[in-house]
């Protein structure tokens, strides 16, 4: 008989993926669990096994292909798994499963309905607007009070696409909708110039682009530029066989429960600011499909040498795709370290819903005047880049020279300040 292989579950909020690699072919008999396709979602790449055992009979995508969750990947020849000879009892029909509530997908204004703008009155306290927990989700990611939403189900009920139609209509009518992005005009025709190449965006390249420009246009951005004297700290880490990175991010985890600000989301519909207990660290990898952040969990409860260690491993899975989902999620706080392609300050861009991002440069010997004479130094560029809406000047300043000090001063930081 033929069988359907169909996409599984991804992941959380994961609704497509694009087909990277085909590993089966037209004919090839599989086993159960074998490998079939590699996809991309938008953070990182995978395998999908198979759940069933047979013979290929049809592939029915292709590397490029975009593919929704459950559906149908290729056909195959052969007996469901688990079934057998006889044919099972008959029995009474069971009741129709319950729909769950689909997860909100990422907004596109361009697959909106519009509708004339006319936000409804704030519904009372005490009355709160019927709506799923992944409505009132995607509501708070598009920064819109789900109380001015009208319902077109039952009795008022809103919907996911109930949300997208008041946002749209709120861009339209320039009500300035916080997770509205600006268009791109159109390119010019370049070939009017010379030959050009095009070549397609990847999956990851494409989603960092879109949430790059999502916080640069709804996060207040500033950076603040300070330099730490390493001398002392770079003889410690040569002895001892650690990296800059795993230094500065055990540096930062001290840090941030120093200064909780810096470890915290802002929700703008809500009116509150989320603090978060756990320090989760994401360090920015540079990988041949573009930028990937995997996170050191838990970086104020390990010690140099094993954060050392999971970096130099995550950054080996994110470059040879062997990265998960679950190894990019959750991170309170990202550093960006420029300073082996010989960058000193930059202005990092911060990983939202996150509120800052450290960026650090390369150091480089210089003189500095210490006890009447100039002494060769060696001094480390920082680049601290925050939310001013959640964070002033003044303690940015502070929690950036925290580090610093700190890096200067290996005992201070070896006695966890």
């Amino acid at each position: 008989m033929s069988l359907e292989i169909k996409l599984p579950e991804m992941g959380e909020n994961i609704e497509s993926v694009e087909i990277s690699g085909i590993l089966v072919t037209v004919g090839e008999t599989i086993a159960m669990d074998q490998p079939i396709v590699e996809v991309e979602t938008e953070k990182a790449s995978a395998e999908v096994p198979s759940d069933q055992a047979g013979v290929v009979s049809r592939i029915l995508v292709k590397i490029g292909d975009t593919v929704q969750i459950g559906q149908p990947l290729m056909v195959l020849d052969g007996e469901p798994a688990g079934a057998t000879k006889a044919d099972p009892p008959k029995a009474d029909p069971a009741p129709e499963p319950a729909v769950p509530e689909p997860e909100p997908a990422p907004f596109s204004a361009q697959v909106v309905q519009a509708v004339p703008f006319s936000p409804e009155p704030v519904r009372p306290i005490g009355d709160p607007a019927p709506a799923a927990p992944s409505v009132r989700r995607l509501s708070r990611q598009l920064g819109v009070d789900i109380n001015t939403v009208k319902g077109s189900g039952h009795r008022g009920r809103i919907s996911i696409d109930d949300v997208k139609a008041h946002t749209k209509a709120m861009i339209q009518a320039g009500a300035g909708a916080t997770a509205a992005m600006p268009g791109s005009p159109p390119l010019p025709d370049f070939t009017r110039f010379g030959e050009v190449r095009k070549e397609r965006m990847s999956k990851i390249r494409h989603t960092t682009a879109v949430n790059m420009a999502r916080a640069w246009t709804t996060i207040p951005h500033v950076t603040q530029h300070d330099r730490a004297d390493v001398t002392d700290i770079e003889r410690v880490r040569k002895r001892y066989e650690l990296t800059v990175t795993a230094i500065i991010t055990k540096v930062v985890a001290t840090a941030l429960k120093k200064f909780p600000d810096f470890n915290a989301s802002i929700d703008v519909a809500g009116r509150e600011i989320i603090y978060k207990e756990n320090v989760h660290i994401g360090v920015a990898v540079d990988t041949d499909r573009g930028l990937l952040v995997p996170v050191v969990r838990d970086a104020d409860r390990k010690s140099m040498a094993d954060i050392a260690v999971e970096i130099g491993e995550l950054a080996a899975r994110a470059r040879d795709r062997k990265i998960t989902t679950d190894d990019l999620e959750g991170g309170t706080f990202t550093i960006s370290n420029l300073g082996g392609l010989g960058t000193t300050y930059f202005s990092p861009i911060v990983n939202w819903p996150e509120v800052a991002i450290l960026g650090v440069g390369r150091s480089e010997v210089q003189p500095r005047y210490v006890n009447d004479s100039f002494v060769p130094r060696k001094i480390l560029p920082l680049s601290l880049s925050y939310d001013h809406r959640q964070i002033d000047g003044a303690n940015a300043a502070r929690f950036l020279r925290f580090i610093a000090e700190s890096l200067e001063q290996p005992l201070l930081l070896a006695l966890g300040r």
